[in-house]
């Protein structure tokens, strides 16, 4: 049996063609006025238009990019999802971080969390590296995807920062990765101070993050970007991770991806508890 939403789809769809259509012309007020439309006949938000109004300095920063926005976003594109990013944008954020790992010493892992583990490229970048895998997505379309890909060995389906919390076992994590996870959250340091708290001691986090440009305001140390991003300056990311008891191994530039055919400059960071 299909759900039916409980939000007028026809109305959503029209408004949030409206909005994009206004936003393309360069018609930024009448795009405001459909992206607010759009969250009164869908107050979750599943089209994105809390990020689209941050972007168009029309609304305030939301605190992340939604559960539903997310989720809708990713179960949308889970079966191109690798075509698209790896090949198409040439992301390499996985195999970064396992070479950053190796650089500072960590060759093996008891047991790991890959946050936001899509298809399964961070396990896959890892994987004989790992003794017990586990991997946990807001989508369910990319856990699928990743569950065929067999190197993890436990997967879930649930958001970040509420599975941390959340999460019934007690044994602790030596490992915990986040890639192209916190360009979907605002402030950082709820999730760091989970991330720190799931650690076993000296055990190892590894994130990436997109930079914060100077023209992106940024008092609070992050801004939603034109591509509907969180960016994160440095000192927020530093803050972050300083506030949750995490000490910074290693803090490197990177290009995340290639967006609208330019590098998308970020940070690989490697934290220890």
């Amino acid at each position: 049996m299909t759900r039916t939403p409980p939000f007028d789809e026809a109305a959503l769809d029209a408004a949030y063609g409206e909005a994009l259509a206004a936003e393309k012309a360069g018609r930024i007020d009448a795009a405001a006025e459909a992206y607010r439309r759009c969250l009164a006949i869908d107050p979750e938000d599943h089209v994105g238009a809390m990020l689209r109004l941050a972007a168009l300095c029309r609304g305030e920063t939301p605190v992340s990019a939604g559960e539903a926005y997310v989720t809708t976003l990713f179960d949308q594109q889970a079966a191109a999802f690798e075509d698209i990013l790896v090949r198409q944008l040439a992301y390499g954020v996985p195999g970064l971080m396992a070479k950053a790992l190796a650089r500072l010493g960590h060759h093996h892992f008891d047991r790991a969390l890959d946050l936001g583990c899509g298809t399964g490229l961070v396990g896959a970048a890892l994987d004989g590296r790992v003794d017990e895998m586990h991997g946990v997505d807001l989508s369910e379309r990319m856990v699928e995807i990743a569950y065929e890909a067999g190197v993890y060995d436990h997967l879930y389906v649930g958001e970040a920062l509420g599975f941390l919390q959340e999460f019934e076992e007690p044994e602790p994590f030596d490992l915990v990765t986040a890639a192209d996870v916190v360009p979907y959250i605002g402030d950082l340091c709820p999730l760091f101070l989970a991330v720190a708290a799931r650690l076993a001691p000296g055990g190892v986090f590894v994130a990436s993050t997109e930079s914060l440009a100077p023209d992106e305001g940024g008092e609070a140390g992050f801004a939603v970007g034109r591509d509907h991003r969180f960016h994160h300056g440095e000192g927020h990311v530093r803050a972050a991770l300083r506030s949750a008891g995490l000490e910074v191994a290693a803090f490197e530039p990177i290009v995340v991806r290639m967006q609208e055919g330019k590098p998308a400059p970020g940070h690989l960071v490697v934290a220890r508890a």
